[in-house]
This record gives structure tokens, sequence and C-alpha cells, in this order.
């Protein structure tokens, strides 16, 4: 894999947290200027000192990433911007940052999920913020420490403008860092979005210990669910085949790297999710669940998921209601 030419372009960060120094740094790899606005002054403090031990502790972060608390001095003269707040919190930053913002820089979603209050995709709140700017997602199976670290990692990027689309591959893309192009938004934000909850359920089953088998068959069943729900949102079946869907599931489920894995299976060992911090499938499964119900597609791990998440049924309970459903064929 060849490295290209770095290019020289300024990318601006929104978002501190492990995602967002991650992609800092993997921007500055590529060769541009970067900045990254943090709403906490220790986390923008410490970046520019070459280190996150909040959210990526040991983790070496090199230098150059203009790291500040201010939107504008972000934002000022960028060509890129990343949006890698948390899906939940995405519509207030974007309001907080649209002055700061001229019509025609492409904005990034980095984050994955679907807002819990309108049931909208992300990009959906992104036009309606910013109506003159193009968009795109960055979606696909990548940790936050493995790309910080610069280990090999391949995603794609998805705007409904391919050229745009295209043209943001080249530029994201850097020696241990390999973006593919997509046309198809829906598909990535879907993909990207269910797969939390499908992590959740991976997790809940390891941690009531009802083994390996059950944990292939939830993953299994739940790709079902997603491709059935893409298809109601009119997502290519070959994008939830892909980076952003099947890859991004098969790692999510598998690992407790990841937040919502580590989630479900803090909830399956019966352990208290107080001080646990929140994991992004967890208000998407409730919104999820609606929107199936709502669509009258099947989609029995995502609601058993969401009904265990509000306490009305056990894992247990969940577990049964599963098995016991009526036989039919597999591909249906």
């Amino acid at each position: 894999m060849s490295e290209p030419q770095a290019v020289g372009r300024h990318m601006a960060v929104l978002g501190g947290g492990a995602w967002g120094t991650a992609l800092a740094q993997a921007m500055l790899r590529a060769g541009h200027r970067v900045s990254l606005w943090a709403r906490d002054a220790e986390i923008a403090a410490a970046i520019r000192q070459g280190e996150n031990p909040r959210y990526l502790p040991g983790i070496a972060i090199d230098q150059g990433i203009e790291a500040t608390t201010s939107l504008a001095e972000a934002l000022e003269g960028a060509d890129c911007i990343l949006a890698v707040t948390p899906a939940q919190s995405l519509r207030q930053v974007l309001n907080e940052a649209r002055q700061h913002i001229a019509p025609v820089i492409p904005i990034v979603l980095c984050a994955k999920g679907i807002e819990r209050d309108s049931g909208a995709l992300l990009s959906t709140i992104a036009s309606e913020i910013l109506p003159g700017n193009p968009i795109a997602a960055l979606s696909g199976p990548s940790f936050a420490t493995d790309v910080a670290k610069d280990l090999p990692t391949a995603v794609v990027v998805a705007s409904r403008d391919e050229a745009l689309a295209a043209e943001l591959a080249a530029l994201f893309s850097a020696r241990n860092l390999r973006c593919y192009s997509s046309d198809d938004l829906v598909g990535v934000e879907i993909g990207g979005a269910l797969k939390n909850v499908f992590a959740l359920a991976a997790g809940a089953v390891a941690g009531a210990g009802l083994g390996a088998s059950a944990q292939a068959a939830m993953v299994t069943r739940g790709f079902v669910e997603l491709r059935r729900i893409g298809a109601a949102f009119g997502a290519k079946p070959e994008t939830l085949m892909g980076l952003s869907g099947l890859g991004d599931l098969m790692l999510t489920c598998s690992s407790v790297q990841s937040r919502n894995f580590a989630y479900g299976l803090a909830m399956g060992q019966g352990e208290s999710l107080a001080d646990r911090p929140l994991a992004e499938g967890v208000p998407t499964a409730a919104i999820a669940a609606r929107l199936a119900a709502e669509q009258g597609i099947d989609a029995p791990i995502i609601s058993a998921v969401a009904a265990i998440l509000e306490g009305a049924i056990t894992i247990g309970e969940a577990v049964s209601m599963l098995m016991t459903r009526p036989l039919r064929t597999e591909t249906d």
C-alpha cells in the first residue's frame, strides 16, 4: 500500500475524546494541519503536551495538534471539519459552531448513532443546521487506540456526492489508515449506529455465560436485523456487507475494547452500571426499536436489548423469548 502525498489541508476536529484525538493524530500523520476543539481545558492542554491521559492513557500524542477550547479558533480557516462529538450531543455542538463555519466546508460525521429524541440520522441533523455544507460520514471497524498507535486500519467515508467521498478518502488516507469511499451515506450511518446495539447484546450474552455458540448466533441474527432496517432506509446491501456494516459489527461484538461490548458484559454479569461511561448503543437501542416497530420490521434482538435496558425484562427472559419464537427459514 503506497502512502499518499501530503496535501497540507487544514482539518478541524470537534471533540477531544479518544476517537477525536486518534483522528486528529491520523490527520496529522496524513500531512495536514490539525486543530482540535475540546470542551475541557485540561484535555486540550494535555493534548498540546503530547498525551490524553483521560481517554488514551499511555499513548503518545504527536506534537503539532493545535488543541483549544475555542470553537472559533479551531474552525478558523478550516478546509474540512470532522465532527467527533457523541451522537446525542451533535445537534448542540453544531448549533454552537455554525456561526464559525463557511457554507462550502465539508462536514464529516465521525460518531455513530441515531438521535434519541427525534429518531434522526446524524446526516439529517447536520443538513438541518448547516444546509449549505456538504455532508459525509466516516465509519468502519476501528478502535481509537489502534488508530492512535498507527496500527493498520481500514475505514470508509461516504457522501451522496461520490466525487467528494473519493476526495475525502484520499485526503484521510495515510500509511496505516486506508480509506475507501462510498456514495451510500445512509447505509454507512445505519451500519455504524446499529452495530452498537448488537455489541451490547453480544456483551450481555458473554457476561451471562451463555457460551460462544449463543454469541455467534446472536451476532449473525443481529446482522439479519441490520440488513432489514437498512433496506427500509434505502441502504445498499453491499454497503452493509462492507466495512461499516459487517466489518464494524464483527469488531465491536468481539472485544472489551468496545465500550458497547464492555457495557453489555457488565450488564450480563449483573454489575452496577451507575459509574460506567454511557455507551452510544444505550440511547440508540430504544429509538432503533421504536423505528423498527413503526416500519413493521421484525427486529427481536433490538427490541429485547431495549426492553432489558428499560428494566422491563431480564437477560434470561430475553433469551427465553428469542429461543421460543416461531420457527422459520433462515432467510426470512
